[in-house]
């Protein structure tokens, strides 16, 4: 049996404040090495700061959680260094006017130059150049994306992907780091039912091969996956956010959803904010 690599996470009471007030709390739940989490809830119910949080990328301010047995808030650093972003819209799109090639080849080149480790940068030339392309094969066949069938092949401008595509190629550029642990916000935003299927398929295979995978959705799979509902925490009064308890639980308040957006956006900056200052 292939031993598992990825980063079993779990959280008690988990919550983050930022200077506006609450941004999420009172998440709890675990999950095994190598599963697939499906974090879930209405807009502004601050999925995308729990994501961050969980990746090191934020601080908490109440509760806890652990990640591969790193405590957070505490040791912010190490959960980043095991954990990566997959598209995080804000955080780390994609450069529209690269081409998949030279975007592929900027992360390559970043991976060996920050993480390698001292042995690894004293091996020959040819030797790290040709471990560089193993990785990138394995990222790449992990991802499902096939330069070939792009529709200039690697010359392919970021541009001109569609939306299935471009998840690939963000999903690939994050696995050329091998974390244990991969975060990916907004999997199904703007996705047909089958391109849905399509999504979660490829966090499965991640997951299969045995990178946890922390998932952003407006809608989990059926089945497969640890779901974290961030409504909880609304539906508890931790978070302010003006809906009603109809809208958070899924009521006709739902409407509401997507004037919501920019109060999200205003707690993760808020967030982001205050954990600069941490």
């Amino acid at each position: 049996m292939t031993q598992l690599r990825g980063a079993a996470v779990s959280a008690e009471d988990f919550g983050l404040d930022g200077p506006r007030g609450p941004v999420f709390g009172g998440v709890g739940f675990s999950a095994e090495a190598g599963s697939l989490i499906a974090v879930t809830g209405p807009s502004g119910s601050g999925r995308t700061c729990l994501l961050l949080a969980l990746t090191g990328r934020m601080k908490a301010s109440s509760g806890h959680a652990k990640v591969a047995g790193h405590p957070l808030p505490k040791r912010l650093a190490a959960v980043r260094r095991i954990s990566a972003l997959g598209p995080v819209p804000g955080v780390n799109d994609l450069d529209p006017a690269l081409t998949v090639t030279e975007q592929l080849r900027e992360r390559v080149l970043l991976q060996r130059r920050f993480d390698s480790p001292l042995r690894a940068l004293l091996r020959p030339r040819k030797e790290r150049a040709a471990a560089s392309r193993a990785r990138l094969e394995a990222a790449l066949g992990t991802a499902g994306l096939d330069l070939d069938a792009l529709p200039r092949g690697g010359r392919t401008v970021v541009r001109d992907l569609d939306r299935p595509t471009e998840l690939r190629l963000s999903v690939a550029l994050a696995l050329l780091g091998e974390p244990r642990l991969l975060a990916v916000d907004d999997v199904d935003l703007k996705l047909s039912e089958s391109e849905r299927k399509d999504a979660w398929g490829l966090l499965r295979t991640v997951a299969e091969q045995g990178t946890t995978v922390l998932a952003v959705c407006s809608e989990p799979p059926a089945e497969g996956a640890v779901v974290v509902r961030t409504e909880q925490a609304l539906a508890g009064g931790g978070r302010k956010t003006g809906k009603t308890g109809a809208g958070a639980a899924g009521g006709p308040g739902d409407a509401q959803d997507d004037g919501d957006d920019d109060g999200e956006k205003e707690g993760a900056d808020d967030a982001l904010a205050e954990a600069s200052r941490a």
